[in-house]
C-alpha cells in the first residue's frame, strides 16, 4: 500500500508541472485558435536564459529569473506582433507550419547560445527525501509541483476573475463581439502570448530542476500535447484534471509495469490514454464538441 501511495503522490506532483505547461498551450489556443507547437522550445529557452542570467551573466538567482522572462515574454510579444496577428483568419495549417518552424529555428540556434549553461536551481538542493511512516517523498518534486500549483492557480485566478481574462474569454467565445463592444482584440492577444512566455520561464526553470536534461527539455511539448487533448484544448479546468490524471498513470505504469513489460512503459501511457480518449470522446474531457451547419 505504501508502494502505491508513493507512486500516487510523486505522479501528482508531476501532474501540477504537466497542469502548468498544459495550460500555455490551452490559454493561446482559446486566445487565438492557435496550437503553439513550439512550446517546448519556450520553455527550454526558458530554462537555459535563466541559468545564463544568473551565471554567465553573474545576475545571481532572482536577477537571472527576471532576466529570462522579460526575454521570453519580449520574444512572445514580438512574435506575436510580427506573425501571429498575421495569421488570423487564416488556414490552420499556416499557423502549424509557423510554429513548427519556429521550433526548429530555436531548438538549432540554443547550443550555440548557450553551451553548457547550468540550471538556475542547484541540483544538490532539497536532494533529501522526506518521510512520512513507510511513505518517502521526493523533496524536490515536492516543492516544484508546489511552485507549479501555486502558479497554476494564480492563472487560473487571472483568467476567471480579472478584466484583462474576462475580455480574453470574451474574445475566446467570439472576437468580433468582444471587438464591438470595445475591447482590443490584438492588444489583449499579444498579452496572452507574452503571459505564455512568462509560463515557460517557471516551467523550464523546475522541470530542468527535477528532471536535468538541458537541451531535451524541448521535448516536454510532446509529452504534454495528449494533455491538452485528453482534457479538452478550450477547457481550463480540464486540462488540469487530465493533468493530474497523467501524471498519477505515467507513475503507475513506471512503478508497476515497467519490470514485467519494459523499461519506458510509463512514458507511452499519455499517448495509450489520447487514443482511448479520441475513440470514445475527441473532443476531451471537458472541451466543447464542434457543431458545424452543413
Amino acid at each position: 500500500m505504501s508502494f502505491f501511495l508513493t507512486l500516487v503522490i510523486d505522479g501528482a506532483l508531476a501532474g501540477a508541472l504537466y497542469a502548468l505547461i498544459a495550460l500555455a498551450f490551452v490559454l493561446i489556443y482559446k486566445a487565438s485558435a492557435m496550437i503553439n507547437f513550439a512550446l517546448g522550445e519556450w520553455i527550454m529557452f526558458g530554462a537555459l536564459l535563466a541559468g545564463a542570467g544568473a551565471h554567465a551573466l553573474r545576475l545571481g538567482g532572482v536577477g537571472g529569473f527576471l532576466f529570462a522572462v522579460l526575454v521570453m515574454a519580449a520574444l512572445a510579444w514580438t512574435f506575436g506582433q510580427l506573425v501571429v496577428r498575421r495569421l488570423i483568419a487564416r488556414p490552420p495549417i499556416a499557423a502549424l507550419m509557423v510554429t513548427l518552424g519556429l521550433g526548429m529555428m530555436m531548438r538549432g540556434v540554443a547550443p550555440v547560445l548557450f553551451g553548457d549553461s547550468p540550471g538556475l536551481i542547484p541540483q544538490t538542493l532539497l536532494r533529501e527525501p522526506l518521510v512520512a511512516g513507510e511513505i518517502a517523498i521526493a523533496a524536490d518534486k515536492l516543492g516544484a509541483g508546489g511552485v507549479a500549483a501555486l502558479c497554476t492557480a494564480l492563472i487560473g485566478w487571472f483568467y476567471r476573475h480579472s478584466r484583462t481574462g474576462l475580455a480574453v474569454r470574451a474574445m475566446a467565445d467570439d472576437p468580433q463581439a468582444a471587438m464591438s463592444v470595445g475591447i482590443d482584440v490584438e492588444r489583449h492577444l499579444l498579452l496572452v502570448w507574452a503571459l505564455t512566455g512568462v509560463v515557460a520561464v517557471v516551467a523550464g526553470v523546475l522541470w530542468l530542476f527535477v528532471a536535468g536534461s538541458g537541451f531535451g527539455v524541448a521535448l516536454i511539448g510532446l509529452k504534454i500535447f495528449p494533455i491538452v487533448i485528453i482534457g479538452g484544448l478550450d477547457s481550463v479546468a480540464g486540462t488540469i484534471v487530465a493533468a493530474m490524471a497523467i501524471g498519477v498513470l505515467e507513475s503507475l505504469g513506471s512503478g508497476y509495469l515497467d519490470g514485467a513489460v519494459g523499461s519506458g512503459f510509463g512514458g507511452i501511457m499519455p499517448y495509450l490514454a489520447l487514443l482511448a480518449m479520441l475513440v470514445v470522446r475527441p473532443h476531451g474531457l471537458f472541451g466543447s464538441p464542434r457543431i458545424e451547419r452543413v
